[in-house]
């Protein structure tokens, strides 16, 4: 099945929001504040559940987030949106079904909540984009 990205050249910035690697205080604080920030500048946003791994399995784990998702969270520990080690994104096959299924979303921009780990991650990812998408398109997965 070929899958066309949601975003047309009209569509708002959609933006997805992910924590990743162990739970820390302030992750739900940092979630919170991007959503609101982000909403008030228009954008659409993304909460990626589980992690990484949401990212790779896609389906119900990228779901539209609004004001009230983010409401009543700040006294919680965690994080409110889950996080995972993901052995997936780790290997190729796993970083082209993230790219594909943040494509099918419109997702246009990133933020990756966690350690070093997770920031290291998210850099080879953003390195290997232009990789990812060319490969995408030469399989067919994408137009």
């Amino acid at each position: 099945m070929t899958r066309t990205p949601a975003k047309t050249p009209h569509h708002p910035k959609r933006l997805g929001i992910l924590t990743s690697g162990g739970d820390a205080q302030g992750m739900n604080a940092a979630v919170r504040a991007l959503t609101r920030t982000a909403l008030g500048l228009g954008a659409e946003v993304y909460a990626v559940y589980e992690g990484y791994q949401g990212m790779v399995d896609g389906g119900g784990l990228i779901r539209k987030f609004g004001w009230e998702d983010v409401s009543r969270t700040l006294h919680l520990g965690g994080t409110v949106i889950g996080t995972f080690r993901s052995n997936d994104f780790r290997e190729r096959p796993g970083q082209l079904k993230a790219a594909a299924n943040l494509l099918e979303h419109g997702i246009d921009r990133l933020v990756v909540i966690g350690g070093d780990g997770s920031l290291t991650g998210l850099r080879y990812f953003s390195q290997d984009w232009a990789g990812l998408l060319a490969e995408l398109v030469q399989t067919g997965v994408i137009s």
